[in-house]
């Protein structure tokens, strides 16, 4: 028995792209049948594989319903984390999630699923993105302060979940954790944030998170050991469509 996970699947079979970078991209052709390869050559039955974020691009349940088809036809058992583009996903209708894909797929948000001894626990996260500032070096200024501080409002309420999905797990007993994002727990001008304090304090072994497209974006922020926590980026066109194994 196995954990793996990959982010930012980013299936699109019954909507239209607006991002033009994975048409563009070498990486991102045929992406769905390169990835589904490499699940069946790598994914046993028994096996967990969590999606961290951004797995479909439909805006409702209606726009993705070939999507879900495809993931829940991968090998093993599927979790998903919600991303920023998996506008069919409201927050507070997780539990009608669940209830509609009973045993199929998995939804975690404001809960926790089991991996042996582990619990995972998780939320989609936010970082502040900017727009940035820079001088003709490409040093940075300053930012857009109205951005960040909407940013600041909407780190509070995903922390807010995130410790949620810890004490429910702590509640059953749970004492080991991995720690699921989609964004990533830093941004390019951080070294600390809510959601590192958050990992340090109930002492996730792992923070998973992905989010960050692209060579010039892998390493926007914290990336192996930090503060006795391992940190890695797993979305997908990083891991060129191999799910990374994290047990």
């Amino acid at each position: 028995m196995a954990l793996y996970t990959l982010g930012d699947l980013h299936l699109h079979y019954q909507t239209a792209l607006k991002d033009s970078m994975q048409m563009k991209s070498r990486i991102w052709k045929n992406h769905e049948e390169v990835f589904r390869k490499n699940c069946r050559e790598q994914i046993l039955p028994e096996d967990t594989l969590v999606f961290a974020g951004d797995s479909s691009f439909g805006r409702k349940l209606a726009e993705c319903e070939q999507d879900m088809q495809y993931i829940a036809e991968l090998p093993g058992r599927k979790i998903l984390l919600r991303g920023n583009h998996d506008g069919y996903w409201d927050a507070k209708k997780t539990n009608a999630l669940n209830e509609h894909f009973r045993g199929i797929l998995y939804f975690l948000q404001n809960n926790f699923y089991t991996y042996e001894d582990y619990a995972l626990v998780g939320t989609k996260g936010h970082c502040f993105e900017g727009p940035f500032y820079l001088d003709r070096k490409g040093r940075i200024l300053g930012w857009d302060e109205k951005n960040e501080r909407k940013s600041r409002e909407l780190t509070e309420r995903e922390t807010d979940r995130l410790i949620r999905s810890f004490e429910a797990a702590r509640a059953a007993g749970y004492r080991k954790y991995l720690m699921f994002l989609h964004y990533p727990p830093t941004n390019i001008l951080e070294d600390e944030s809510p959601f590192t304090g958050i990992a340090e304090e109930y002492r996730a072994e792992q923070v998973i998170y992905a989010h960050s497209h692209g060579e010039s974006r892998f390493h926007d922020s914290i990336q192996g050991e930090y503060h006795g926590v391992l940190y890695s980026l797993v979305s997908g066109d990083y891991l060129k469509w191999k799910p990374k194994r994290i047990l």
